[in-house]
């Protein structure tokens, strides 16, 4: 298969392009090149995807599939009016933020979706949802239903996650102590390794596989997340500077209630200051939740959660313990939040 990627230098897409060389595949990576190297074995082609003209060189040659994971309405329809007559079949990287509810439980591809943002370029990330469903229209529209597929990708993580996201829980349980938890055990979690989508992107685009599919993992409580997480750390130590707990047993988790961590301005979901994956509000809890029989159908494999939060502790070790992450409590802002917990209940251990 000669494939074309839109992209290939930033994380999904460049484990993509990994997964479609070492099937030997033709892999040509278009991209500005400002996010990173496409892969060793992968041609590369550089190109402004911002320029009416930027795919120009790419629309010159027949590629067996386009595979695309742009979030700016522009951007999209113009690689569909200019790849039209030089692509066979056309894979588009969306996300489950353009559903319009994220409550219900158990959701599939037919659910409604949001209003398309209208213009060409999302500006911000409260535009996010629906500036995808702008190019996923365009996508369909042009390539028509039947020679495109839609992939609307849930959580992504694994080795490489710099969100922070899939990396905090086991990496926190192997630095040992009382690791502070939010008291939400059955709140729903879903989290894709970014490998097994990449290799399925590749099987979509190689079967042509046309249609519209949720690529998610399985919906796991967060207890059980946690569980898998502190048993990927296995004992195995991944210690801050000044811990002592290296090669000692995994951290004790310390479930905390949500009201108490929301009055210390402790943060859900991301960002500085968070618990990653705690979602404290019902509406945004079946976005942990969503139907993935379809893609499963169509030959979506998925590793076991254990093994993607063990493969990524090992990749956080690798990339630095006491770097800045994108989610998460630093152990000082953990410790100062365990002691305040500790003068309220004494019950609770020290970090």
């Amino acid at each position: 298969m000669k494939l074309l990627i839109l992209g290939g230098t930033a994380w999904l897409g460049h484990q993509t392009a990994l997964a479609a060389a070492a099937e030997g595949h033709q892999v040509t990576c278009a991209a500005r090149g400002r996010s990173g190297e496409p892969p060793a074995e992968a041609s590369f082609l550089r190109v402004d995807r911002d320029a009416d003209d930027g795919l120009a060189a790419a629309a010159e040659q027949h590629w067996d599939a386009v595979i695309d994971v742009s979030r700016q309405p522009g951007q999209v329809r113009r690689a569909v009016r200019d790849l039209r007559d030089a692509a066979d079949f056309y894979v588009f990287v969306s996300t489950g933020n353009v559903y319009a509810s994220q409550r219900e439980f158990g959701q599939d591809e037919d659910a409604a979706l949001l209003a398309p943002l209208a213009g060409d370029v999302m500006v911000d990330m409260e535009s996010y949802g629906p500036a995808k469903v702008a190019c996923e229209e365009a996508v369909t529209e042009g390539f028509g239903a039947g020679a495109s597929a839609i992939i609307r990708a849930g959580l992504i993580g694994g080795p490489g996650d710099t969100s922070g996201r899939s990396g905090y829980w086991p990496l926190r349980f192997a630095q040992g102590g009382s690791v502070l938890v939010p008291e939400a055990p059955d709140q729903p979690t879903q989290l894709i390794d970014v490998r097994d989508l990449a290799r399925w992107l590749v099987l979509v685009a190689r079967e042509r596989s046309a249609g519209v599919f949720n690529a998610v993992g399985d919906t796991v409580p967060f207890a059980a997340h946690l569980a898998a997480a502190a048993d990927a750390a296995g004992g195995a130590g991944a210690a801050g500077e000044g811990d002592a707990n290296r090669g000692g047993a995994p951290g004790t988790a310390v479930p905390v209630p949500t009201r108490w961590l929301r009055g210390q301005g402790v943060n859900e979901w991301s960002g500085p200051r968070s618990l990653p994956l705690w979602l404290e509000d019902p509406d945004w809890h079946g976005m942990n939740a969503r139907s993935n029989v379809r893609a499963c159908s169509a030959g979506l494999q998925l590793r076991p959660l254990r093994q993607t939060l063990a493969d990524t502790l090992a990749w956080e070790e690798a990339a630095g313990v006491e770097r800045p992450r994108g989610a998460g409590l630093t152990r000082e802002e953990e410790r100062n939040l365990l002691a305040r917990l500790a003068d309220a209940d004494p019950r609770v251990p020290d970090a």
